[in-house]
């Protein structure tokens, strides 16, 4: 078993402890994973998306070789691309076509994956290390999470007032906004409490411990706001729950089928246009190698933590391909491509539970859940501030894991000095740039930054020393 690991790799807890790791596991991925289908909008499915990223994931484990302990989930980077799929499809005056623009944009990238999938298995992963060694890779995990930091604060204050302050956003604390940030701060608390004290299962679950808190704290107010008629008390938005019997108590009440990406696409099909085809591929191929870099980011943190290097067992070409081919089957369903995710590897990192069942049946239970509509109604109920109380830890770990691989660097070193500056200060200013369609974000920014001044620096390194 790997160094401090509750679980390693191939264990499989009892049952009853796997269902609620898994449940743990779903807790830190949900909130995300069915975001991206609210930003994109178009009438997508967040049910459908959760279902897409529970198939992702068991194809993802089963190209890995049931080897890698990670969830994937909707991804972020490939909002602008999906937008331009509905974009092409409205200029086409077919709608429906945008659902087959994401099915057709996912096969696009994951063909990326693909290619650089096999040149991995026959060049080796020795040219991945060397153009991305720690004083590259580290700085770039510790953006991964240092990114997220202000969606974990803008969760806990969801219902403060941001005002413009030289370069940066500051909250403004309107007296209500402390019953949000109450809510936040038990969350963490507990979170904290039981992840450093508590005993045998409270140690292992402490997501679960502290999202039920935190939701109790945000029941109490929410009812307190009711009982006296304090809009301001109500945290909890109870409108999930009334959509179930919106119609009477019918068999949607507690079953429903999600809205899947492939009925819709099947729609489109009769439209469909080659030149639709060259904008999609352009508004998701460059995205794809962005992706990538982070691919490579998180599994090497993943390797860090439970002290097996993935890259090599079972080996990048395989990660890649499951990434890649989980992607084509997300989209599918729920229209997303998926990517790990670093909420999964910060969960991982926290509760020392690196058991791949336990990430297995996560995914079961994503696909099973998507069509339990009082479940989703639940997920969906839990507040903002709840959420960021629990995403506070889980981005800290990632920071925390990136800083960790600096450590090994020699700072002593000015070539290594400059690349882990180059690349943490652009990251942090958020440095991005737009070509065309496609946004290249500021941790990809900084990654190909860092990339080039490493490499320049020890080619000049190499030449002054013969």
């Amino acid at each position: 078993m790997a160094k401090n690991l509750v679980y390693d790799i191939k264990d499989k807890p009892q049952f009853s402890k796997l269902i609620v790791f898994a449940f743990q596991q779903l807790l830190a991925i949900i909130a995300a994973t069915i975001a991206v289908p609210g930003i994109v909008g178009n009438g997508m499915s967040a049910s459908a998306a959760l279902l897409g990223a529970g198939v992702g994931t068991l194809v993802y484990q089963l190209f890995t070789k049931f080897r890698s302990p990670v969830f994937l989930g909707s991804s972020f980077a490939f909002i602008g691309s999906m937008s331009a799929a509905f974009a092409g499809a409205v200029s086409m005056s077919s709608q429906s076509l945008g659902y087959l623009g994401l099915i057709i944009g996912a096969v696009c990238a994951g063909l990326v994956y693909t290619v650089i999938a096999i040149v991995v298995k026959f060049a080796g992963v020795a040219w991945i290390n060397k153009l991305m060694p720690a004083a590259v890779i580290g700085p770039t995990v510790a953006l991964i999470g240092l990114s997220l930091a202000s969606a974990a604060v803008n969760d806990v204050f969801s219902y403060g007032e941001t005002i413009k302050f030289g370069l940066n956003n500051y909250f403004v604390m309107k007296p209500f906004t402390w019953v949000s940030l109450i809510c936040a701060l038990v969350t963490l608390t507990v979170v904290i409490v039981c992840s450093v004290y508590g005993k045998k299962m409270a140690k292992l679950i402490p997501f679960i411990i502290g999202v039920l808190s935190g939701y109790a704290v945000a029941l109490i107010f929410t009812l307190i706001g009711v009982a006296t008629n304090n809009a301001n008390l109500m945290i909890l938005d109870f409108a999930p729950f009334k959509a179930l019997v919106a119609d009477g108590v019918t068999l949607s009440t507690f079953l429903s089928v999600p809205k899947f990406s492939f009925v819709e696409a099947i729609k489109g099909v009769k439209d469909f246009e080659w030149s639709y085809l060259a904008t999609v591929a352009v508004a998701y191929v460059p995205v794809a190698f962005v992706v990538f870099a982070e691919h490579i980011a998180d599994h090497k943190n993943l390797s860090s933590i439970i002290d097996e290097d993935l890259l090599e067992n079972p080996g990048l070409h395989r990660t890649l391909l499951g990434d890649g081919i989980g992607s084509m089957a997300g989209a599918f369903f729920g229209g997303c491509p998926n990517t790990t995710y670093g909420e999964s590897v910060g969960c991982v990192a926290i509760t020392r539970n690196a058991s791949v069942a336990t990430i297995t049946t996560t995914a079961i239970m994503a696909i099973l859940i998507s069509f339990v509509s009082p479940f989703v109604a639940f997920l969906d109920s839990i507040p903002g501030c709840v959420m960021g109380g629990v995403c506070i830890t889980l981005y800290g770990f990632i920071a925390v894991s990136g800083l960790k691989m600096i450590q090994k660097v020699d700072l002593e070193d000015n070539a290594n000095l400059f690349t882990v500056s180059v690349i943490l200060i652009p990251g942090i200013g958020v440095m991005a740039m737009s070509i065309g369609k496609v946004v290249v974000t500021p941790v990809a920014c900084a990654l190909i930054l860092g990339i080039v001044v490493n490499i320049l620096l020890n080619k000049f390194k190499k030449n002054k020393a013969e």
